[in-house]
């Protein structure tokens, strides 16, 4: 009798959708095998303003998920995002005992880089390693088996709110869900669309959800930097709303539909129907009028995002800038990405995934896909669906302690 390849699903709950997508999972073969999207009303800006109509929207979308899959969803790994997400680099220290390193060695290591003052309400998510220093010697990125007396760990840490934590896990709960992994959204997006060449020779990847937009940036392999700029999609959605006076939903099929980032690629003679707010006759406006108000808002934000580059050390990257996320589709968003950072600029759809892939292979299924993709490589944060951010860190320092008693008596 066959064994079915083990089931691997991917809950990503965002501002405007909660997207959930399933795989099957076979070694290094990834295949698609379900997709389910239910309309989001209870996040915003990545967190939780309301249990129930989130609980809701993941019902809707992990139902209709296991449908197309024909599987009974019960664990899943999870997206964190928001404007609470914060993130700084530290370093550690320690002596290698023998003379060379082994991979205790480098657990206690990177215990030292993590040993941070954070305040209570905020807890480490991942500590990411960007290189090793063996005896003055960097640059180095796995340490193991090397001859030294010293090993240093240079690393970027992301840490977010507990209590953001906290909810979406009370929501997965409630909806019957075992959450098995973490995540922060713009490290899966980037599993997702970046290849290893990109990563090595420094690139940004902007993942321009609806209520914020991430930044990731990597050189030499390893993750650089990381930001979150509160602004994202949504936000030219409102301002479509506010310029043309016309109902958000409205405002948004405008933006789908007919919105161009871009007035120069506009003709002057292209006219579009806008619904008037309190049921009055639609209006016949200038598609120029619409670009005009997207525009400078994209600009914006794809500046703010120029800015936490330079903030973060991060100068001319090799592979330039990638672009995913919904607003990512937006006709022109490419153009407008290449004047504000004069790099080159490519829109990043999910890779090295089979199955369903004309179904996901859109910007807006770039963080679900790469959640899959990092469970699969075995380097996602384990959790316990019944635990909270904090008990998963303390679990952490546990292991660690007791790894110490054996190893000394």
């Amino acid at each position: 009798m066959a064994v079915s390849p083990p089931i691997v699903v991917g809950l990503d709950a965002g501002t405007s959708k909660v997207c959930v997508v399933v795989a099957e999972v076979a070694g290094d073969h990834v295949e698609i095998v379900g997709i389910g999207t239910a309309p989001s009303k209870g996040i915003q800006k990545g967190a939780v303003v309301n249990i129930d109509a989130t609980v809701n929207a993941i019902r809707k979308a992990v139902e209709e998920a296991e449908v197309m899959a024909g599987c009974s969803i019960r664990d899943v790994v999870v997206a964190l995002g928001g404007s609470h997400l914060r993130s700084f680099n530290s370093h550690g220290v320690v002596a290698v005992k023998n003379g060379e390193v082994v991979p205790a060695d480098v657990e206690r290591v990177m215990d030292a880089a993590r040993a941070v003052v954070l305040p209570m309400e905020r807890e480490v998510l991942h500590v990411l390693p960007r290189e090793f220093v063996v005896d003055e010697q960097d640059g180095i990125r796995e340490p193991v088996g090397m001859a030294g007396i010293r090993l240093e760990a240079r690393v970027h840490v992301v840490t977010g709110a507990v209590t953001s934590a906290q909810n979406l896990m009370k929501c997965c709960q409630r909806v019957g869900l075992n959450v098995s992994a973490v995540l922060a959204g713009a490290l899966a997006a980037a599993e997702a669309v970046l290849t290893p060449e990109e990563k090595d020779l420094g690139v940004a990847l902007i993942d321009i959800g609806d209520g914020v937009s991430d930044l990731v940036v990597y050189q030499m392999g390893a993750v650089r930097h990381t930001a979150v700029v509160p602004l994202g999609g949504g936000h030219v959605t409102k301002d479509i709303a506010a310029g043309l006076r016309t109902p958000l939903r409205e405002a948004e099929t405008l933006k789908q539909r007919h919105g161009c980032a871009l007035a120069s690629r506009v003709g002057a003679d292209e006219t579009i129907e806008v619904s008037d707010i309190g049921g009055r006759e639609p209006r016949l406006l200038k598609r120029q009028a619409l670009s005009k108000i997207i525009e400078p808002r994209l600009e914006e934000i794809l500046t703010l995002v120029a800015e936490e580059m330079m903030r973060g050390g991060c100068g001319r990257l090799a592979s330039g800038v990638v672009l995913t996320g919904g607003t990512a589709t937006l006709d022109g968003a490419l153009g407008v990405a290449q004047r504000v950072f004069e790099a080159p600029v490519r829109i990043g759809n999910p890779v090295e995934i089979g199955g369903l892939v004309d179904a996901v292979k859109s910007p807006m299924y770039s963080t679900a896909v790469g959640l899959i993709l990092y469970a699969q490589s075995g380097r996602a944060l384990a959790a316990d669906g019944a635990d909270t951010m904090w008990r998963l860190g303390l679990g952490r320092v546990r292991d660690r302690i007791a790894g110490w008693l054996r190893e000394f008596f």
